[in-house]
């Protein structure tokens, strides 16, 4: 069953608001603790250090300094659906060489607009050596309220929502995000939609734990769905991303989900 924001305690957004707004330039926000690891280590070896400690990329690093990065995406679309052992790929083979840096002087706005420019996480490095990374849900902790009237989710939501059902083979669910490149796909049982399924679940309960993907993958979904309202503006499901820690949220409108938005949408959105 999902559970719509509207019904929680509605002073919450607000007080987490009045918090965020505070944020003004990269240095404020970026994660600065950067975890690196050399280019000869296994994809196996990385897609457990992602998972276990719930991060989304590691810097790779040759001979002390930034030369890749390398992404859950990249261990979906680059190992997984290419059938690549993970414990015989070296993490230099399938990282990507191009690393989108950013001064930790730069606003928020810059950063938002570097970030979709460059397609890419972005790196803030001194002297080559990694001091801080910025990603969509650090700067959606920052994004500053939009005017309701025309910053509203169903504006920059994508309305082709991928559904599985919950005893679709979790293999199967990993090939359909790969090819179609979607970062989830939303889990029904008993004909509604019951949970979400996302590269964070494939490494943080899959990869880190060496499961086995010819298991249902209701087995690996987060759940209970968390949803917002259609209308709802870009500031406040910006709010509800960085207060439950989660990077995607559908949107419901009559009892049915109409679109998702995810971190980086909203990122788009405030860079225009």
């Amino acid at each position: 069953m999902s559970k719509m924001l509207k019904d929680e305690f509605p002073s919450i957004i607000d007080i987490a608001y009045r918090e965020y707004t505070k944020y003004k330039h990269v240095s404020d926000i970026m994660t600065r603790n950067v975890i690196t690891v050399n280019g000869d280590v296994t994809v196996y070896f990385a897609a457990k250090v992602m998972g276990e400690l719930h991060i989304g990329s590691l810097v790779v690093e040759e001979e002390g300094r930034a030369v890749g990065i390398f992404t859950e995406r990249d261990y979906l679309s680059k190992v997984l659906l290419k059938n690549l052992d993970p414990k015989l790929t070296l993490i230099r083979e399938v990282a990507s060489a191009n690393i989108a840096t950013i001064k930790p002087t730069a606003t928020i706005k810059e950063a938002a607009r570097g970030m979709i420019r460059e397609k890419s996480r972005l790196l803030i490095l001194e002297h080559g050596k990694p001091v801080g990374i910025v990603t969509a849900s650090d700067l959606i902790r920052a994004l500053p309220e939009a005017p309701e009237a025309s910053m509203v989710v169903d504006d920059f939501m994508t309305k082709k929502v991928v559904i599985v059902s919950g005893n679709t083979l979790t293999r199967e669910a990993i090939r359909v995000m790969g090819e179609k490149r979607i970062g989830s796909v939303l889990v029904e049982k008993g004909g509604r939609p019951w949970g979400i399924f996302t590269e964070r679940d494939l490494l943080s309960k899959i990869a880190s734990r060496d499961l086995p993907i010819d298991v249902a993958v209701e087995n690996y979904a987060s759940s209970p769905l968390v949803t917002i309202p259609s209308g709802m503006s870009i500031h406040r499901a910006a709010l509800t991303m960085a207060i439950k820690h989660i990077r995607r949220l559908p949107v419901e409108r009559d009892e049915e989900i109409v679109g998702i938005i995810t971190a980086r949408d909203l990122v788009e959105a405030y860079a225009r």
